[in-house]
């Protein structure tokens, strides 16, 4: 199916993808055992439905036996400005840039569906039945071993794909079928000895290269995290609200990296450095409304006032002291916890 999988490829790039490759569904034999170090060493934190499963999340052939081949695509959405200028800002909160604008789960799935449909209806035209299933991080499937079997990158240091061509700024999408296409070459590591994302990592979340600690990850504790942070991590969270861009805008490959084509991942500019005294007064009407069709959206109100709170409390800026004491009385526990404990770091 050679010429069947170069029109997939350039539908691919038709579509909006940035790259197409492809593996086999057993091609990562050696996930199973990392997952398994993950969990034991207790590093998933809260994310308890990373233990659930472990039997698909650990071997996609066992997922969908039927599958024979699966499509790994990625899509570019790296920023057209430096993402760590805000992180210099104190009265600002630090938004990761995937998160800027709308949710990438419904722009890349309808991207999946429309080149899937093509598949299907080329496929049948040439006489092959073909079958799909269709992931954009919503399934017990891992994704970034799955691309770097087929081709897409590398798993960095600091565990997310890296590519020669996209850098570290790239969403992973897969297709899964039942048609058997050609195979590409897998990625090769190529780091080096470069420690650069270990380093830029502001809570030490890296007990060694290519293991995540999640429990020490901002991206956790801002996104996944529920209640309080534990004391001794707020500080480290600087006045990053939602995620976290540090080990990803230090690695050397995004010198390659190109801007985002797609507008809706092009940053909002209300996104890009908010106040964070403008910020602090959403009630959960204004929360939903401006993060409307934003994967920010999904933590809910009071679990992104808290990380207001805590950047707040990071800030050093007593003109914040207000909106601290504004939210003392709030209805959510956590959220008075956190109004307290900015109120005592600026004294």
């Amino acid at each position: 199916m050679t010429d069947l999988k170069a029109q997939l490829v350039a539908m691919a790039e038709e579509v909006g993808f940035s790259a197409c490759r492809i593996c086999r569904p057993s091609d990562v034999p050696e996930v199973m055992e990392r997952l398994q170090h993950f969990l034991d060493q207790g590093y998933h934190g809260q994310m308890g439905w990373m233990a659930e499963r472990v039997h698909w999340r650990g071997a996609p052939d066992v997922l969908w036996p039927e599958a024979k081949s699966v499509i790994m695509l990625a899509e570019n959405y790296g920023p057209d400005c430096d993402p760590m200028e805000v992180v210099g800002q104190p009265d600002r909160g630090a938004i990761s840039v995937y998160a800027q604008n709308k949710d990438y789960h419904d722009v890349a799935k309808k991207r999946l569906k429309r080149l899937g449909r093509w598949l299907i209806e080329t496929a049948g035209k040439a006489g092959d039945e073909a079958q799909i299933k269709v992931f954009v991080d919503t399934a017990p499937v891992p994704e970034k071993a799955l691309g770097m079997a087929a081709g897409l990158g590398w798993q960095g240091k600091h565990s997310n794909l890296v590519s020669r061509e996209l850098g570290s700024w790239f969403f992973l999408g897969s297709i899964f079928t039942t048609l058997d296409l050609e195979v590409d070459a897998p990625g090769r590591d190529s780091c080096g000895s470069c420690r650069s994302c270990l380093d830029a990592c502001p809570t030490d979340a890296f007990p060694a290269p290519y293991q995540v600690d999640a429990r020490r990850c901002i991206s956790y504790l801002t996104i996944e995290h529920k209640g309080p942070v534990d004391a001794e991590l707020r500080p480290l969270l600087g006045n990053r609200i939602y995620g976290c861009d540090d080990c990803l805008a230090a690695c050397p490959w995004n010198k390659f990296a190109q801007s985002a084509h797609e507008i809706k991942y092009h940053a909002r500019p209300e996104l890009v450095a908010p106040r964070l005294a403008e910020l602090a007064t959403l009630d959960d009407p204004a929360f939903r409304a401006l993060f409307s069709g934003s994967p920010i959206k999904r933590i809910g109100r009071d679990r992104f006032i808290r990380n207001v709170l805590y950047a707040i409390g990071n800030s050093a800026d007593p003109a914040l002291k207000p909106v601290a004491q504004g939210l003392c009385d709030d209805a959510d526990d956590t959220v008075r916890d956190a109004a307290r404990w900015a109120l005592a770091q600026l004294g």
